[in-house]
């Protein structure tokens, strides 16, 4: 593997079911540990408390996964992202045996006729993978009633909605999982508050994603609450370190966080991306899954951590057989 992140990920590290498909309770998934210049450890996801201090805080994103596919005889669509004017990001994907594929058909105005007797307006390109549409219905509602989860080819058949929620679930509108919190459960999180961590919420509604070729991410919907903005700025003062339960987490705070180091209540659409160059001000710590070679997630992380750390923990995770994505393996990096 080189510097930049670019490496071959085999068919066999990819998660084809969630955990307990496996046998195991969702926090006995493994975790892999980077502390800033040691060298990589490996744990489970249940040692998470004795890794932290009392005093840190865990920041985790309350987003619950909407069934934001719909399906029809050739195509799917997959409702991505609210717009501020009320359209959608929605995009078109062939389905295939396995799961679907990406579709390149579409004109501007053309109308989709979906399930339910609802239409779906084509509106314009918003990038070369995703139109902005507008549905005759409800969104959400007509989600709920006619919609499955997402789900990419490395996944081997339907789950129910509930596998892809996390134990922090409670406001609707992520069109695929916050998975850097899928291995949290109530009794992690007791244990956690037992230790003298802390957790606090934000909200970050996920868009789809590009499992064929990687993209910047786009404007999605967050909102950091003042309590938990308060919380943050008092760990940090404290010397409590921040940890992100995923990279949304990160983006949400990021773009809360003012020149001062501060966090403020922020609510809207963020379109920050952290990079290397602009790094990080408002966390010190990351759970998160395993990142495709190249990704935007990737560049993310070499914000938080520094760049030979970050490479030797991915070849560790290779060489260890660590699985990817949503119902993979997990990935703690703290930069102290």
């Amino acid at each position: 593997m080189t510097a930049a992140l670019d490496f071959a990920l085999p068919d066999t590290l990819s998660a084809h079911e969630p955990p307990e498909a496996r046998g195991l309770t969702r926090d006995s998934v493994r975790l892999l540990v980077s502390r800033g210049s040691l060298p990589p450890e490996h744990h489970r996801f249940t040692d998470l408390p004795g890794l932290l201090d009392p005093g840190d805080l865990i920041v985790v994103n309350n987003s619950a996964t909407l069934p934001a596919a719909i399906r029809l005889d050739r195509l799917a669509v997959h409702f991505s992202t609210a717009r501020e004017d009320g359209t959608w990001l929605v995009e078109l994907r062939r389905r295939t045996s396995k799961a679907s594929e990406p579709y390149g058909g579409g004109e501007p105005g053309e109308w989709l006729p979906l399930p339910g007797r609802a239409t779906l307006r084509l509106i314009e390109r918003e990038t070369p993978r995703l139109w902005r549409a507008v549905l005759d219905r409800d969104v959400e509602a007509y989600l709920r009633d006619h919609g499955v989860p997402i789900r990419y080819s490395y996944v081997s058949r339907d789950w129910p909605l509930d596998s892809y929620q996390t134990v922090f679930a409670t406001v609707p509108g992520s069109a695929e999982m916050p998975s850097a919190a899928r291995p949290f459960t109530a009794e992690l999180v007791t244990a956690l508050v037992a230790r003298g961590v802390g957790i606090a919420p934000i909200t970050l509604h996920t868009g789809v994603a590009s499992p064929e070729k990687d993209e910047p991410p786009y404007a999605e919907r967050y909102e950091v609450p003042a309590a938990t903005a308060r919380l943050v700025n008092l760990t940090a003062a404290n010397g409590g370190r921040v940890v992100a339960a995923g990279t949304t987490v990160v983006r949400a705070l990021e773009t809360a966080v003012g020149g001062d180091g501060q966090v403020a209540a922020s609510a809207g659409w963020t379109r920050h991306i952290v990079t290397p160059a602009i790094g990080v001000k408002a966390v010190n710590g990351l759970i998160t899954g395993l990142h495709e070679p190249r990704s935007s997630h990737l560049m993310m992380l070499s914000a938080i951590a520094e760049r030979e750390p970050l490479t030797l923990a991915y070849e560790a995770a290779l060489r260890e057989g660590y699985l990817w994505h949503e119902f993979g393996d997990t990935h703690l990096l703290l930069s102290r």
